[in-house]
């Protein structure tokens, strides 16, 4: 194993790391760690993602479970289309992107720079909402919960295609909508987000065990140390300002985001 294996695999902790500290940010991180540092196929590495940060999730959402901070009722409203659009875009959306995406007077922009470039994309959008000041959310809240149910429904159905295309989990998009249209908590936000993220990216995985070769002996010493990650980011979580450090990922987002633009188009 060489040095940029070794850093790949470490990196694999700082995923779950940031799993548990923020309630999101591990897709952000994983598939330029499987691009770059251990040289996957971007196509691959996406599916790879999904299995990594699902199972991360899966095992994130126990502790919020136990603790009653995960809403039921607001993850089914957003579960079922995110579920349903992930599952067809890895089954049959990402299968049918052609290679190359299109060539002009010579220039070609392949398949794989395509989901580059779109995550980078991604990043940039990630980076913006984690930068950008928000008031604290009140973490009490009294009265009834209502929620905006075609909303929610929406940017699920969303998502699920987001998360299809680049094995993102969308935990950036899955916590403001839980906020704005479920009226829901930060805290119970995070732990409902996280219960989300582990069951649509897991679904979207089985979407591709008919289309890729999985190799299982990297992908699960991979995760595990992922979740090795994750418990470490909830016991940090404790001490670290949650805040603080969503800005300082955001601003660490938007450079990697630069980065793999600049690389994918000029430097290719």
């Amino acid at each position: 194993m060489n040095s940029t294996e070794i850093m790949g695999f470490a990196a694999s902790i700082l995923i779950g790391v940031s799993l548990g500290l923020i309630g999101g940010g591990g897709s952000i991180l994983t598939l330029p760690v499987l691009v770059y540092l251990l040289n996957i196929s971007p196509v691959i590495s996406t599916a790879y993602s999904l299995f990594i940060v699902g199972t991360t999730s899966l095992v994130g959402s126990a502790s919020f479970m136990r603790k009653k901070l995960v809403n039921y009722r607001a993850a089914m409203v957003f579960a079922i289309p995110s579920f349903t659009t992930v599952f067809l875009t890895r089954k049959y959306l990402v299968p049918a992107i052609p290679d190359p995406l299109f060539n002009v007077s010579g220039f070609e922009i392949s398949k794989n720079v395509g989901i580059m470039v779109f995550f980078a994309l991604i990043m940039l959008a990630a980076s913006y909402s984690m930068i950008k000041s928000k008031k604290e959310e009140k973490e009490e809240n009294t009265g009834e919960l209502k929620f905006n149910y075609p909303m929610i429904a929406l940017e699920g159905g969303l998502v699920g295609i987001l998360t299809g295309i680049v094995g993102a989990g969308g935990g950036f998009l899955i916590i403001p909508a839980l906020v704005l249209f479920a009226r829901l908590p930060m805290k119970m936000a995070v732990g409902t987000s996280l219960l989300i993220i582990a069951a649509k990216s897991l679904i979207g995985f089985l979407g591709d065990l008919s289309n890729i070769h999985v190799d299982w002996n990297f992908l699960l010493p991979f995760t595990a140390l992922s979740v090795v990650g994750i418990f470490l980011g909830t016991y940090l979580s404790k001490f670290i300002s949650g805040e603080k450090l969503k800005k300082s990922f955001g601003w660490f987002v938007l450079v990697m985001g630069i980065y793999i633009i600049t690389k994918e188009v000029f430097f290719k």
